[in-house]
C-alpha cells in the first residue's frame, strides 16, 4: 500500500523536486534578499528546466555573495566576467548582468525607504477570490496580478522580470497558493500565509 503523502505532480520523485516542493514553494516570504534571490532565479530559469537552477542553487550562491542586494550592486566588469566563467551557474552574460541590476535596484528601493517585500506583496490578489486548483492545468501562466507587479518591478529599475517570471516569483514565495486542492501541503502554507505578517514599506 502507499503510503507517500499527495504532492502536486510536478514534484514528481527527484528529491530536489520533492524538498523544494515540500520545504520551500508556497511558503510566504518576507525578507528581501531572499525575495531577490528568487527573483534572480527564476530569471535565470527561463527557457531551462527548475531542476537546473535547482541543482546548482548552491554554486549561484556561492558566486553572487549569498544573494546580498549590497554586495551585488558593487559588482563590476570583472565580475561579470569571472561569473560567465564560473560553471557553478548557468553563464548566461544577459541574467548575469539583469542580477547585477536587479542588485542595485533593490539597493535603491532601501534609499527611498521601501522594501521589495512591501513591493511584491502589494500585488498578492484577494485570496477570497482565488479557489484552490483542482488541476495543474488550471495554473495560469500569467495573471493580471502579475502584469501588473511586473511593470512595477521594471518601474523600479528591475529586469527580466516579465509577467511569467513575475507570477513564477508570486507562485514560489507564497504571494498566491498555487499547490492543488488535494496537494498535503496546501494547508501548511495557507497556515502560514494566515499568520505572516506583511510588510507595509
Amino acid at each position: 500500500m502507499n503510503t507517500d503523502p499527495v504532492r502536486c505532480p510536478w514534484a514528481g520523485t527527484s528529491p530536489d523536486y520533492v524538498a523544494y516542493h515540500d520545504t520551500e514553494w508556497g511558503r510566504p516570504v518576507v525578507d528581501d534578499a531572499a525575495i531577490y534571490e528568487k527573483l534572480c532565479l527564476e530569471g535565470f530559469q527561463s527557457g531551462l528546466a527548475w531542476i537546473t537552477i535547482l541543482r546548482k542553487r548552491a554554486g549561484f550562491r556561492a558566486a553572487f555573495a549569498g544573494f546580498d542586494p549590497h554586495v551585488v550592486a558593487s559588482f563590476g566588469a570583472n565580475d561579470v566576467e569571472r561569473l560567465v566563467a564560473d560553471a557553478g551557474i548557468v553563464r548566461h552574460r544577459g541574467k548575469i548582468e539583469a542580477t547585477i541590476t536587479n542588485a542595485r535596484a533593490v539597493v535603491a528601493l532601501w534609499e527611498t525607504g521601501r522594501s521589495l517585500a512591501s513591493l511584491v506583496w502589494a500585488f498578492e490578489p484577494h485570496r477570497t477570490s482565488r479557489s484552490a486548483p483542482t488541476a495543474s492545468e488550471h495554473l495560469a501562466a500569467s495573471t493580471p496580478e502579475s502584469v501588473a507587479l511586473s511593470k512595477e518591478l521594471r518601474c523600479c529599475g528591475f529586469v527580466f522580470v516579465g509577467p511569467t517570471t513575475a507570477y513564477s516569483a508570486m507562485q514560489s514565495l507564497g504571494v498566491v497558493n498555487d499547490h492543488l486542492d488535494i496537494c498535503y501541503v496546501r494547508a501548511a502554507c495557507e497556515a502560514e500565509r494566515e499568520a505572516q505578517r506583511f510588510p507595509q514599506r
